[in-house]
């Protein structure tokens, strides 16, 4: 019928196959020969039953995400859906890959569904900042009940096939062949007659819904939100979906996804959508790549344990290296035991936790890293050590292997001088736990070779990082910018805030926690060391330091954590100490708002954001935006720091800044040219025009 939709018949059972690579995307070029062949189907005397199924390695992964925000050309999903629910014939979507978003709300417009053993299903448009538009709300719940429906849409993970077939969305699972499974599946149905239920007219999952206990985990949801607003809107939409007759759950979706889609909130999350794919794209880069079959580390530690362990789960044969057997013995007691918590919790099996533990192979011998084609060191933030350790690779590692080092600050380009091969020395920064957080830095030295900076970014895919390739400057991107964000905190301080203001202020703008609880888990000491190296002082915090407290792993920090317990609790001590300072100083203590912490610490985070981008070390805003999101924990819902000072104006930022800096005189505060320029042109692209 068109390129992107083939019709073929196998007996009495029509076969309606998608094809628009890569993902069968539910465009405008497959919506309108879908709907036209499904009208002459249903219409077909001829034909018994129809399956629907997708070519490539996947079923619909969803909507064209690129036409939101843009006029609906006809028909549109929902117009699909309704034409496949007036079809009395049995209707069966053969699920292989992913059915997410649109593409299981088709799939729940069909009478059956059945899938491949590895396929998943999902919705996951509230990672968009939106909600299913397709009557996923309304549908899910009928089939396997409220609250299963709940979690799924609200927290927009997938499920596996055994779990979709045993909660009631998939009505068989099949190993291989999918397709010729579904056709004997349909015309058995067919055979044994009808009539055949549309989903819409299903109501198995939503008997005897007890609605307290739905509201009850709705509002433990609402807690997690943190001030989005699609996961509140999703468990409205579900909820419509037991009160309310379909049609009228049905309009609601509707106008909450049409509210929602045209929302700052959804705008930011679709530009993080496209700014994680667009980050893996960078100036010069190299097709070829090197194999990486075994990995390195150097050091067992916290940091250096976490990097080994994301490279085991990514599937790869991990060597360890430790000083001592002591120290190596310890490391790998931790994975160990981090493992086991995993399995314990239920996110792991314990042959996953056996299949991982088996790729480490522990040494205490620089000679055992002669066969890795990767060698990472994480050992302690010091210039002389870190060159010692690339002094003793240098020696070992075999011609061609990639040498990394995790510095979170150093410059890259004096530890790659230090050996023979600098083409083959790069960064790539790690975020704590290493195991866990998505993001990951890499850093480009001035002479890392094209290939070695595109085998990173492929490996970085490989183990499921969010990979962004910056240049070389003290922090590179997300220190440099934190420690601007951090500029005026203990001035803050001393001028008449606490620690638990200013931690509110950033939690209630959406952050999952705030600069003074963030310390704490952290650990003082790892800031305080690096004050010490680069000659600096931060009276607050190094005087904490130089009384033990060093935060949630020592009981005290800027607030205290009684017996072990993460939560922090206001110290009176420390407030103490703060006001002593402050009148050592002659500072007046004085009411801080809120407003004021925002512009003091969020509007110089935006600002150093634009000299970055002017001296080159990011290569586009949106890259700064996926590090901050991704790294940092900045709020989703704005998008970034970048595309959140579009939002906030770039004039208004550039006001507040120059105020600040007639205040107090300090740099941090002085604004970027590009800010300016992006002032006038709405743009962050240099040569934008306004």
């Amino acid at each position: 019928m068109s390129n992107s939709l083939k019709l073929n018949r196998d007996g009495d059972v029509a076969i309606v196959t998608i094809d628009n690579p890569p993902v069968n995307a539910l465009s405008f070029h497959v919506r309108e020969p879908l709907m036209q062949a499904l009208i002459e189907l249903r219409d077909d005397p001829s034909v018994a039953a129809i399956v629907i199924a997708c070519a490539g390695r996947t079923f619909i992964a969803g909507a064209d995400i690129t036409e939101f925000g843009k006029p609906m050309q006809q028909p549109e999903l929902r117009a699909i859906i309704a034409t496949l629910e007036t079809i009395a014939k049995p209707t069966v979507a053969a699920i292989h890959g992913t059915a997410l978003g649109g593409g299981l709300e088709l799939a729940l417009g069909c009478h059956f569904r059945v899938a491949d053993t590895g396929a998943k299903l999902g919705l996951p448009e509230v990672k968009l900042g939106i909600l299913p538009g397709g009557g996923g709300t309304v549908r899910l719940p009928r089939l396997v009940g409220a609250v299963k429906a709940l979690r799924m849409i609200v927290s927009g993970v997938p499920i596996g096939a055994a779990q979709a077939h045993e909660d009631g969305l998939v009505d068989a699972v099949f190993e291989g062949g999918l397709t010729t499974h579904a056709v004997n599946f349909a015309r058995e149905i067919a055979r044994k007659g009808g009539p055949f239920q549309p989903v819409r007219d299903r109501d198995e999952g939503l008997k005897e819904t007890d609605l307290a206990a739905f509201d009850a985990e709705v509002a433990e949801l609402a807690k997690k939100a943190r001030g989005l607003d699609a996961p509140i809107a999703c468990a409205r939409a579900v909820r419509n979906a037991v009160t309310l007759p379909f049609n009228e759950a049905l309009a609601a979706e509707r106008a909450l996804f049409v509210t929602l889609v045209g929302g700052d909130q959804s705008r930011a999350q679709r530009h993080l959508f496209f700014a994680e794919r667009e980050a893996a794209k960078f100036p010069g880069k190299d097709t070829s790549k090197r194999r990486i079959g075994r990995v390195g580390v150097i050091g067992a530690g916290t940091m250096g344990g976490g990097i080994a362990m994301a490279f085991a789960n990514g599937g790869y044969p991990v060597t360890l290296l430790e000083t001592s057997h002591e120290e190596l013995r310890r490391g790998m007691g931790t994975i160990e035991k981090n493992y086991t918590v995993s399995v314990t919790r239920g996110s792991l099996t314990e042959e996953a936790r056996d299949e991982r533990l088996s790729r480490f192979k522990g040494s205490t011998d620089y000679a055992d890293l002669a066969d890795c084609d990767l060698i990472i060191e994480a050992v302690f933030e010091d210039m002389a050590v870190k060159k010692e350790v690339f002094g003793k690779l240098d020696a070992v590692a075999k011609p061609g292997a990639i040498l990394a080092t995790n510095t979170s600050y150093l410059d890259i380009n004096e530890i790659a001088a230090s050996t023979s091969r600098p083409q083959d020395v790069l960064g790539l920064h790690f975020f704590s736990p290493a195991n866990v957080m998505k993001l990951l830095e890499i850093v480009r030295a001035q002479k890392t070779a094209p290939d070695a900076l595109s085998t990173a970014v492929d490996m970085a895919r490989r183990i499921g990082k969010v990979a962004v390739v910056v240049g070389v400057c003290h922090g590179f991107v997300g220190n440099r910018m934190l420690a601007a964000r951090g500029s005026e905190s203990e001035a803050l301080l001393l001028e008449g805030a606490t620690p638990g203001q200013i931690d509110k202020a950033f939690t209630d703008f959406g952050w999952p926690m705030g600069p003074f609880q963030m310390g704490d888990l952290a650990g003082l000491d790892i800031g305080w060391r690096n004050r010490k190296a680069r000659g600096q002082a931060a009276v607050i915090a190094d005087t904490l330091c130089e009384q033990g407290r060093f935060g949630q792993k020592t009981g005290r920090g800027f607030y205290l954590y009684e017996a072990g317990a993460r939560s922090p609790v206001a110290d009176p001590e420390v407030e103490t100490l703060i006001r002593e300072k402050a009148a050592e100083r002659g500072i007046a203590a004085r009411a801080i708002s809120a407003g004021e912490i925002i512009e003091r610490t969020l509007y110089p985070l935006v600002n150093e954001g634009a000299k970055i981008l002017e001296e080159g070390i990011a290569a586009r805003a949106s890259d700064i935006d996926v590090v901050w999101v991704n790294g940092y924990g900045f709020p989703v819902g704005k998008g970034g720091p970048m595309f959140w000072a579009g939002l906030e104006g770039a004039g208004k930022i550039i006001e507040r800044l120059e105020y600040w800096h007639r205040q107090t005189g300090k740099d941090v505060f002085r604004p970027a040219p590009l800010l300016k320029r992006m002032a006038g042109t709405g743009s962050w692209e240099p040569d934008a025009t306004a």
